[in-house]
């Protein structure tokens, strides 16, 4: 991370998110001097699985991040809120996966593939990544825009009941198998209706003109944030049952022509993206085959005869890896090399 062995704080150790970090943590960095594992009072005192150990996980409160250099935040927003100050106050950067601090005009929005230079400035000391749709539709976008602009984005976001932590993925579970044996599944949870055997368009709570609900405004701003304010973006979020791995289907308008085969291109050499396309043999991005990868999935990539310089695709991505974990850590990386050089 940075010329001289960090000291590590992860809050939320052991949610779905933090766990997918220790797993990023085990596969990219092969060094820091210490690691601690915090988690709310509920779930301290057990362990985790780290590097062949068992890592004892501690309640996160006053006094659980001096002596660290960096805390890396996969807690809910309500959370973020309380431990952020109080990790600043004990010395340390701050990197925070939730929705918590990315209306703050002092907390830098950070995708580091993709606006690095964010971070120049960190007047906080708190920078925080974009919900994990976001991180993967900008991870696309950036090389068509650098090529020919970008005019308009509207995606249909499909999200995988993961994506509503721990308590989505038991709802899921509970329901299928009630009504795999005949049963009428308990009343929902996590997700508003039932969702296996279901979609479910609901894009959260409507607070803003137009209808969009606060899942497809936060996409919307997150993507707007990383790209700059020039495209036009719009968004649906539905709920899909699927444990794991976002989707969406992208339409965009180019401010110049770029031809389907030349997109194809950029995007095999775009950093973070991995091109599964080959529909002759059937084979194009689903979630499914983008778990526990590191890229985001595109493919599908065809032009659109229905608009000037219109481009269609489709892609998919591990919304806890990708999504999330992957993207805290390489913040977490780029703020050690900016500002924890010494």
């Amino acid at each position: 991370m940075s010329p001289r062995p960090l000291r590590l704080a992860l809050a939320g150790a052991t949610g779905a998110v933090g766990r997918a970090v220790l797993e990023v943590l085990e596969d990219q960095e092969p060094s820091f001097a210490s690691l601690k594992a915090l988690s709310s009072g509920r779930s301290a005192g057990g362990t985790v699985s780290f590097r062949g150990d068992d890592l004892r996980v501690e309640e996160a409160r006053a006094g659980s991040f001096r002596g660290c250099d960096l805390a890396l935040l996969a807690v809910p927003a309500e959370a973020a809120r309380q431990l952020g100050p109080l990790a600043r106050a004990e010395g340390c950067l701050v990197v925070d996966a939730s929705a918590a601090w990315r209306d703050d005009p002092e907390v830098p929005l950070c995708l580091p593939e993709v606006n690095p230079d964010a971070v120049a400035g960190l007047g906080r000391g708190i920078a925080a990544v974009p919900c994990g749709l976001a991180a993967a539709l900008a991870l696309v976008l950036r090389p068509i825009r650098d090529a020919a602009g970008l005019a308009a984005v509207s995606a249909v976001a499909l999200e995988s009941v993961s994506g509503a932590g721990r308590r989505g993925i038991e709802q899921l579970e509970a329901e299928a198998l009630a009504l795999m044996n005949g049963q009428e599944p308990a009343p929902p949870t996590a997700i508003p209706y039932r969702i296996a055997f279901n979609v479910v368009p609901d894009g959260g709570a409507r607070g803003a003109a137009g209808g969009a609900g606060d899942a497809e405004q936060r996409l919307c701003a997150d993507l707007a944030a990383l790209l700059g304010a020039g495209p036009r973006v719009s968004a649906t979020v539905a709920r899909v049952p699927v444990f794991y791995g976002h989707a969406a289907a992208v339409s965009l308008s180019t401010a110049r022509p770029l031809p389907a085969a030349e997109a194809r291109e950029l995007l095999r050499h775009a950093e973070g993206v991995k091109v599964v396309d080959q529909p002759a043999e059937r084979l194009y991005p689903m979630p499914m085959l983008s778990v526990n990868d590191d890229a985001v999935h595109a493919g599908r990539i065809r032009e659109d005869p229905t608009r000037a310089n219109g481009l269609e695709l489709f892609l998919s991505v591990d919304n806890l890896r990708r999504g999330g974990a992957t993207s805290l850590v390489g913040l977490a990386r780029l703020l050690a090399r900016r500002h924890l050089t010494k």
